[in-house]
């Protein structure tokens, strides 16, 4: 059974910085995309950072610059580095996993994701 479990949420104001994690289990991670997609009341959920298995990673605009994805391959933990976070950043993150390559040059893709965390909350204060 694919599992993927996120940690590393809270309340940081506006410029601070946080990481996600994201461990998962149940599948062959090395074969895998992997990536972090964003959701609030206000939008459907956008792809944040993408990771392919080839190593490649991708970003949606918003994230360039100030986000990092990376992943360790000793046990496939997943990290999301969020740096000069901004109000607007604020809501649920979740992790996702896909068998195969899913590269999308502005961040993945809700509808090639098949798997997902249950989410963590992150909450940007001005």
């Amino acid at each position: 059974e694919v599992q993927l479990m996120e940690s590393g949420g809270g309340s940081v104001q506006s410029g601070g910085s946080l990481r996600l994690s994201c461990v998962p289990s149940g599948f062959i991670y090395s074969s895998w995309s992997m990536a972090w997609f964003r959701q609030t009341p206000e939008k459907e959920r956008e792809g944040v950072a993408c990771i392919d298995y080839d190593g490649s990673s991708s970003y949606a605009p918003s994230a360039k610059c100030r986000f990092t994805i990376s992943q360790d391959n000793a046990n496939g933990t997943l990290y999301l580095q969020m740096n000069g976070l901004k109000p607007e950043d604020t809501g649920i993150y979740y992790c996702a996993a896909a068998r195969g390559s899913y590269y999308n040059e502005n961040g993945p893709l809700p509808k090639n994701f098949h798997y997902w965390g249950q989410g963590t909350q992150v909450t940007v204060s001005s």
